[in-house]
């Protein structure tokens, strides 16, 4: 493949002033760089599927028999869960059996703090269990039994700040840990960054159907569920069931008409503002109601072309994390479509564990993309001048 590189000074466009200008034609001046090396990501793309779907076998177990005391509280009010822990630790053991040799760095959720705590002792040894019960039914580590000390050091594996140099392992264990104490859409967020670019997603979303969700598609005669997404850089977006289905490839809706749009937003109210989401929609024209369902699954869904639009506008203060909307972002890109800020700016990765975001993050298929931030612009104003 030949890569024409035109080195030239721009400022950062908004993807507002993307779809209003016509693009500049190429200056004569720009200089030529042909390489005829392609980066492939196949081999970590192929660690990161198993390293999920590992992950996704132990958070079926402890969702299937769940026990309140398997539930805990961060320092946020947030909800924590030994599948969190475990989840975390298979993928952490996973990744550095898979890539013994290389520097390893992982942006992870969890920290073993609470686990280190008096009192913790037993939940500690069930997650320890839970790790080595998974190991052994997969067989793919030929690895001795893991001791309590071997998972808190798994675990805190993760404690990298990331950054735009080098290589760095993004990880949300649980997605939507609400979701998954519910019973309801959680997901295994794994993504790899390079040089601050997201190079490959991977979402294992143990409880959502390979069948749409919205739509006529809902009641489909398929009513298997378990999907596994997954994207590497220009090289597009596939699906195939957690089972080991053949993968299918994948593509965002082609929809351009707003009003035959549906939407995604967040299934807790806390998450998100919903007002502003109603705003926006009701400037588009959209008719349907929105589909409220838990985690970065959102992301997946829409990949597929199950709804057309994704809405996020945290509450006032919250700083998005890196982890929440890496691997999610690469599989809806790879399918076709676009993920922005609310400005219209791609999402930044490489300024370590938080996005910094104008307003929220909108996502959906480029045609649909030039409405939908006239709408957001419209409606913030709205919202800004009402207060």
């Amino acid at each position: 493949m030949t890569i024409i590189s035109c080195l030239r000074t721009v400022s950062k466009p908004s993807l507002i002033s993307q779809f209003s200008k016509p693009k500049p034609k190429t200056q004569q001046s720009c200089s030529l760089v042909v390489s005829s090396i392609v980066m492939s990501y196949d081999k970590e793309l192929a660690a990161a599927k198993k390293a999920a779907s590992l992950a996704a076998r132990l958070c079926l177990k402890v969702q299937k028999a769940l026990l309140q005391s398997d539930v805990q509280s961060k320092n946020d009010k947030s909800p924590v869960t030994v599948a969190d822990y475990g989840s975390q630790a298979l993928v952490s053991f996973a990744l550095q059996k898979e890539f013994p040799s290389e520097p390893f760095s992982l942006v992870a959720e969890e920290d073993s703090k609470d686990l280190r705590q008096d009192g913790a002792q037993e939940t500690l040894e069930r997650i320890t269990k839970l790790v080595n019960d998974t190991l052994a039914s997969d067989g793919a580590y030929n690895t001795s039994t893991l001791s309590t000390e071997d998972v808190i050091r798994a675990i805190d594996g993760g404690k990298s700040e990331g950054g735009s140099h080098g290589r760095h392992w993004v990880l949300d264990p649980i997605d939507g840990t609400k979701g998954f104490v519910r019973g309801d859409q959680y997901a295994i967020a794994l993504a790899l960054l390079d040089e601050g670019k997201v190079v490959l997603g991977v979402l294992a979303c143990p409880n959502l159907p390979l069948a749409s969700i919205v739509g006529d598609n809902q009641h489909s005669s398929n009513n298997e569920v378990g999907c596994l997404f997954f994207a590497q850089v220009g090289a597009g977006t596939y699906m195939q069931s957690l089972s080991g289905s053949l993968p299918v490839k994948v593509q965002v809706t082609a929809i351009e008409n707003s009003e035959e749009a549906s939407f995604f937003e967040s299934y807790e109210a806390a998450h998100s503002n919903r007002d502003l989401s109603s705003l926006i929609a009701k400037k588009l024209g959209v008719k349907a109601p929105p589909v409220r369902i838990d985690s970065q699954a959102k992301y997946g869904a829409l990949s597929r072309g199950d709804g057309a639009i994704y809405l996020r506008f945290p509450r006032k203060g919250y700083r998005e994390k890196i982890w929440d909307h890496a691997a999610g972002s690469i599989v809806v890109t790879e399918a076709g479509g676009v993920v922005t800020d609310a400005a219209g700016y791609p999402l930044d990765f490489s300024k370590g564990k938080h996005l910094n975001l104008q307003a929220g993050i909108i996502v959906t298929n480029q045609k649909l993309m030039p409405a939908l931030l006239k709408a957001v612009k419209e409606s913030l104003e709205e919202q800004a001048s009402s207060l």
